[in-house]
Formats: C-alpha cells, structure tokens, sequence
C-alpha cells in the first residue's frame, strides 16, 4: 500500500511538472521570446521585449516565469544579463510544437519564409533544406549510420579531410537525426551537428544574421557542400 502510494505521488508530480510548463508556453508573449532565442543567441531583455512588441516590465514578468520553469537560463556578464534557451532538450521541444503547429494549418495558411526553408538555425546547428540535403549525403556516402546515431569511421576521416576535428563530450549523442519541421526529413543534430555548424561558420562557409534564425550560405560554402555533399 505505500509503494502505492508513493507512484501516485510520484505521477502527481510529474503531472503538474507538464502542466506547469504547458502554462509557461501558452502565453503568445512567451512563445515570441521561446521562438526568438531558437537561433541559439544569448539576448537581453531588452531585444526580447522589442521582439515580443511588449513593455520590460511584462517581458521581465515573462522571463521570470520561464525560468522558473527551466525553460531559459540567465547569464550575468559586468552589469548586463542575457537570457537563452536552457539547453538543446528544450530546442528540441519548441521545433516540435513549431513542426506540429505547422501541420495543424490548412497548406493554404502556410507561409513559411523561403528564406527560412532554405537554412536557418536550429538552436545551435543547421536546419532546412540544405541541412537535410547534407543529411542524406552523409547517409549515402556513409559518413554516418543509416539510422544516423553514430559517426563512421569513414566519416571522421573524411570531416578531417575538411579541417574538422572532433572532441567529444562523453555526456551527450555523438550524432542523431532531428527532424527538420519545415522539410519533415531529418538534418543532422548531436555533437557532430554542432560542431559541423561552428566549422562552417567560422570557416566562413556559412553566415549568421543577428537576432534571427536565417543563414546565408557564402559562394565558398556552396562550393565546399558541392564538393563534399554533391548539392547543387
């Protein structure tokens, strides 16, 4: 009877952990702020506030409320802060209800911006159609498994051949498929997604915009995807 007892409990708990984090993003405000920090970025609260098209005291009352939900951190840098994502879970979450509010849409009401369909950020790797076209290459040529949660052999030699070097985190998925909300194939997520995506940045072949998700991929990057991805 008390193990019983202790499983209700225990599910209880849980329960009102969902619920409570269901609240946290059922707010339009929220979700502004929840969407803004997906290209991965530390932001202030006053860029969230302009983003969210809301006063700083109510940005202020929403960011508290999200993270005391765990759903962002704080970072205090010498008198400033930065609001971003907890971590890439939460990401992960936030591109799934992105994927699934788009499905519940009539196809006649979607207008996802053709610049964000072709590359864009998601959280801290690449996403859309480039990302997924990459994914299928390196599937293909073996660079990863078929079910893409490992790296080959094969394809850390060939990263190397592209001045990548990887140093794993034991902690976290060496590799794994994320699905791609806009395409509804998979792109390439985990540690190798992530640092694939800072390579190509700082090598140039990438270039990030400030305080949005769009990626323009630079004439060098479109020449070292056709290169190594075979993407036209």
């Amino acid at each position: 009877m008390t193990k019983l007892n202790l499983e209700i409990t225990h599910e209880s708990t849980l329960e009102s952990y969902i619920a409570a984090i269901g609240a946290a993003i059922s707010d339009s405000s929220r979700v502004k702020i929840l969407c803004a920090l997906m290209d991965g970025r530390a932001w202030t609260a006053t860029e969230l506030s302009i983003v969210a098209e809301i006063s700083a005291s109510t940005t202020s009352s929403h960011l508290t409320k999200l993270v005391n939900n765990q759903l962002i951190t704080v970072i205090s840098q010498g008198k400033y802060r930065y609001f971003r994502l907890a971590n890439e879970r939460v990401a992960s979450v936030i591109e799934s209800i992105m994927g699934l509010s788009v499905s519940n849409i009539s196809k006649a009401k979607i207008t996802t911006p053709l610049n964000l369909r072709k590359s864009r950020t998601c959280y801290n790797h690449l996403a859309g159609e480039i990302a997924v076209s990459i994914y299928d290459s390196l599937c293909k040529k073996k660079w990863i498994t078929e079910n893409g949660l490992e790296i080959t052999v094969l394809g850390l030699e060939e990263f190397k051949k592209m001045g990548l070097n990887f140093e794993f985190n034991n902690s976290r998925k060496i590799c794994c498929p994320c699905l791609d909300w806009s395409e509804r194939r998979f792109h390439l997520g985990g540690q190798v997604g992530v640092l694939f995506f800072m390579h190509a940045e700082k090598q140039g072949w990438l270039i990030r915009h400030p305080g949005h998700r769009e990626i323009t991929i630079s004439a060098k990057g479109h020449k070292i995807f056709a290169k190594h991805f075979d993407i036209v």
